[in-house]
Parts: structure tokens; sequence; C-alpha cells
């Protein structure tokens, strides 16, 4: 990628879309493409063709989508599969037909089986059954995967498909019913020491483990796939380190400074029983995160603290 390269961003004011921007922004690149989701709606076949039409971008990083923790994955079924199906097809597909020269995918690592071996390779990719609660979403990333793989197989197109591990950082979802597990305590724990809550009760067990990974290491891992990576198939991203949700929670009570008593609600679905991935690939390309996990956690929180107190 060039400094004067278009390059564009869909999803650009999402957490990881966002990060991404952030990350050309301070590489110097001066051409940057984005449009909200009311300016553009890519679930809309025809806008979409219309504004790769007019624009004509050199690359485009994939960071738009429909997502959301384990209630609404459940929930809005329909909506994760069609919305999330139609945003990647619309853009992979234009991107083809305009000759954009490389595209990044991004997924999400609830695209393996449930209970595959731990930790998660890439080759482990539908070879069993997936996590009930997240299948709409997961079958839509698999279909973005192997869309990559097939129109770089029968057209040549340098489409590369990337899935980072469980996410947080800036411009994180704290919505009450919507968020990821991370986000969602961090939430929690805030009000509950702004109202002098004597507990707070955690969905599940506290027992499933769980990788979490700082969006701005995202980016840069982005970044520098975008320009050492060309091949099929799909790479992980992640610190190739987890720890239980238990052990979460009483990380971010640590950071947001809660001092009463943690609850489990085992009525509650854990979901999948661990999900770690294997990040060899990654390494031995050279690239390793840089922010650990309680760091990150302060980092957010001042965020939450910034834009939702």
């Amino acid at each position: 990628m060039e400094k004067n390269s278009k390059v564009y961003v869909a999803g650009h004011r999402g957490m990881v879309g966002s990060a991404i921007y952030r990350k050309l922004q301070r590489e110097g690149f001066t051409n940057l493409v984005t449009r909200t989701s009311a300016e553009l709606d890519l679930r809309d076949q025809q806008a979409v063709a219309a504004f790769f039409l007019a624009e004509k971008p050199d690359y485009v990083f994939l960071a738009a989508a429909k997502v959301g923790g384990i209630m609404a994955n459940n929930i809005y079924r329909a909506d994760f599969l069609y919305e999330n199906l139609s945003i990647q097809n619309n853009v992979i597909h234009q991107s083809y037909i305009n000759g954009v020269k490389k595209l990044m995918f991004l997924g999400s690592s609830c695209i393996y089986p449930k209970l595959a071996p731990q930790p998660l390779k890439e080759e482990y990719l539908l070879t069993g059954l997936l996590e009930e609660t997240n299948e709409p979403y997961a079958i839509a990333k698999i279909a973005g995967i192997k869309m990559c793989d097939a129109y770089r197989a029968q057209y040549g197109c340098n489409f590369i498909s990337a899935m980072p591990t469980n996410l947080y950082g800036y411009n994180d979802n704290y919505h009450p019913q919507n968020s990821h597990v991370l986000p969602a305590l961090i939430r929690k724990f805030d009000k509950a020491k702004r109202n002098g809550d004597p507990t707070v009760t955690i969905w599940g067990s506290g027992t499933p483990m769980r990788e979490f990974l700082f969006a701005d290491d995202l980016a840069e891992a982005c970044y520098f796939l975008m320009q050492t990576y060309s091949e099929p198939h799909l790479i992980n991203i992640g610190t190739g380190e987890d720890l239980t949700i238990k052990d979460l929670a009483l990380l971010i009570q640590k950071v947001v400074g809660f001092e009463g008593e943690l609850q489990f609600d085992a009525s509650k679905p854990d979901g999948t029983p661990r999900k770690l991935m294997d990040v060899s690939k990654l390494h031995a390309l050279g690239w390793k995160h840089q922010i650990e996990l309680e760091e990150g956690l302060k980092l957010a929180y001042h965020d939450y603290l910034n834009n939702n107190s």
C-alpha cells in the first residue's frame, strides 16, 4: 500500500474499523474513504455497486458487520445471518468488479467448531458443529472466508481473511443487552460502584476461558498483514493467552475499583467452554501483540468513562 493509495475502511465507526482508521492515519495515509451506515447501507446491493463505481478504492478493509454478544446472537438469528451475508457479498463482489488490489475480510473466532481442540488452529475450520447460540453469525463469516478464497481461485483476486479473537478497546459497544462479555462487565462494575451495590452478578458459571485482544493491537496486525500476507484460507489474530471469565471479572473489578462481592448465575448460558487461538502462524510471520490485558482494561475503562458517564 502506498501512502496516497485510496483505502476504503468499511465500518470505520465501529471498534475495529476505527482502530484501523487511526492506524492508517498514524502511518500517513492521506486518501482514506469512509461512509457511515446512514450514508451507505452496505446491505443494499445497488448502493454498494454505485459507491465502488464512483470511488474505485485500491484497498479495502472489510470491518463492517452486525455484531453482538450471546443474547443478541441468539435472539436476532435471522438478522445476523441475512445482514452479515448481505454486507460481505456486496463488498467482496464489488471489490472484484472494480479491480480492488487487495481486500482484507475480518471475521471472528466463533467460526470454529464448539468442541474443537485447543488452541484453535486455522485448519480446524469446518471440522465439527458450531456453538448453537452464535451459529448464524459464524455461518456468515465462514461464507465470507470461502468467498474470498473462491474469488482468489476463480478470478485471481488478492482477498485475504483474518480471524481475530475476542476484542475490546476504544469505541466498544456497552449496550445493556447487546454487548460482549468484557464491555458488559465494565459497565456492570462501574454501575455497581456508583450505586454502592454490595454485589455484582456475572452470567454463567465463571469457568469458560476466553482470550482478549486490544483493538488497536488488532489494527497493527491488520496493517502488518496487508503489507506481508497474501494467501488463501485464513489467519488467526490473537494473543495466544486466555483466562477464565471469573478471573476476567476479578481483573475488571480491580481496574474499576468495585469493592463488593461477585456472584455467578449458573442458570445463564456459558457459551463455548474455551476459545483460545493458535497464533503460531502469525508469530512466525513476525507479529506479536503489545498491549497486555490489565493495561488494555485501564485504557478501555478510561474510554468508557469519557464516553458513557
